[in-house]
């Protein structure tokens, strides 16, 4: 995991950028006293192809983006971590000795920031006491893997501080999904993770998961035309993990009944020869989320070529029927428990109105609440954004760009 100097990692609004890092320090300071601190930073990312394959072993596209979590952080003597973020109150604190998972931790920063540790230690990296203090700008929430960025920079830190910066992405990705997974509860697929760790547009193929095809893919959005957009419909991610769950449940019931434990090691024409009676034994829903899984992760790897070959209308074309797919088959875009609520599928409804037939548009991360993801043409920014937040409410519209670095330490030459 590498350093880069804050210049180079914030090419625009520096200024706002470094009064952040001094309200950090400043932070750091009034918690855990004066010292000298190291800078750690993380992307959020967006899923741009692939929703809801990496947990069956398949193909996504992701790109960072430049939202991100800093923190400062120095190593202490005792063998504690401490950590404050300052979106909330408290301090996490957990003992270097006592790494088992607490059952009662689960869903909690303090179960990420121990699992984390945990996982570091059992892969043989050196792990010391240190005091961290966070700040993010990376939405909860918001599709945009507040979590995985959380856990990248606890990963990076610990790479710096400790390991000469020797945990390489992939592999801090995988410590970062172990956490979540094991640590805090949430059966989460790794392309998250990867995402946050790696930076830039990245295509990633999980048919062997512990070992990951990863190929970024250089790409000008900004050139092209085009900015990419992020809708927060005001929904959250709160009590959804049953919701979550279900997918990859029930997509790897119906890889069972072909003989295999994931989609991606089975083929296709044999689901579809057996689709009649795979949906008697599971039901329409589980096979319908096995055909999902079949067109999105084609789908993905087409986006990806289209991107390298500079076709955007391509890339644009299959972003659209990536998102039909995830409304049609997935069937993510709002919770049975709650089909009152169902601002995604508003908002999809409404940028396929406004941007008639231009762009692309599709649910964002996870579904069932939260954001959807949109490519506009830079002409109609502000009338897309007008519109959409004249529903969802002023701010509702984050108009981002893609970072090309995932978790590093951060040189600062001055405050």
């Amino acid at each position: 995991m590498s350093t880069i100097p804050f210049e180079e990692l914030y090419q625009t609004g520096r200024e706002a950028q470094r009064e952040r890092y001094r309200r950090i320090a400043a932070g750091y300071e009034a918690h855990f006293g004066k010292g000298e601190v190291s800078f750690f930073s993380a992307p959020g990312r967006t899923e741009v192809g692939g929703n809801h394959t990496d947990h069956n072993h398949g193909n996504v596209l992701a790109a960072a983006v430049n939202l991100d979590i800093v923190a400062a952080a120095a190593p202490i003597a005792e063998p504690v971590v401490r950590l404050h973020s300052e979106e909330y109150p408290g301090t996490d604190e957990i003992i270097l000795s006592e790494l088992a998972p607490q059952k009662e931790e689960e869903g909690t920063s303090a179960a990420l920031l121990r699992g984390v540790c945990a996982r570091c230690r059992e892969l043989g990296y050196r792990v010391g006491g240190f005091q961290a203090y966070t700040a993010t700008q990376v939405l909860k929430g918001s599709g945009l893997s507040s979590s995985a960025a959380f856990e990248i920079a606890l990963v990076t830190i610990i790479s710096h501080l400790f390991n000469d910066g020797d945990i390489d992405p992939v592999t801090a990705a995988q410590i970062a999904q172990y956490a979540e997974n094991v640590y805090f509860g949430k059966p989460s697929g790794l392309m998250d993770q990867m995402a946050c760790s790696v930076g830039g547009f990245t295509a990633m193929d999980f048919r062997d998961p512990k070992k990951p095809v990863l190929e970024k893919v250089e790409f000008p959005l900004e050139k092209a035309g085009y900015a990419l957009c992020i809708v927060d419909t005001g929904g959250n991610h709160a009590d959804l993990t049953g919701e979550y769950a279900a997918i990859p449940a029930e997509m790897k019931a119906v890889a069972r009944e072909l003989g295999a434990s994931v989609l991606r090691d089975v083929q296709e024409e044999d689901f579809h020869a057996r689709m009649g009676e795979l949906r008697q034994k599971l039901g329409d829903r589980a096979v319908l989320r096995a055909l999902h899984f079949f067109r999105d992760n084609t789908l993905a790897q087409e986006e990806a070529a289209c991107l390298k070959e500079r076709d955007f209308p391509g890339f644009l074309s299959r972003v659209v029927a990536s998102g039909r797919s995830s409304a049609l088959c997935l069937q993510n875009l709002y919770a049975c428990s709650d089909p009152a609520h169902q601002g995604l599928t508003l908002a999809l409804a409404l940028s396929e109105s406004i941007l008639e037939g231009k762009g692309a548009w599709r649910v964002h991360g996870g579904g069932f609440a939260g954001t959807i993801q949109a490519f506009v043409p830079r002409e109609m920014l502000e009338t897309y954004r007008a519109q959409i937040e004249a529903v969802f409410g002023e701010g509702a519209c984050h108009v981002l760009s893609v970072r090309s670095a995932g978790g590093v330490q951060v040189k600062l030459t001055k405050m």
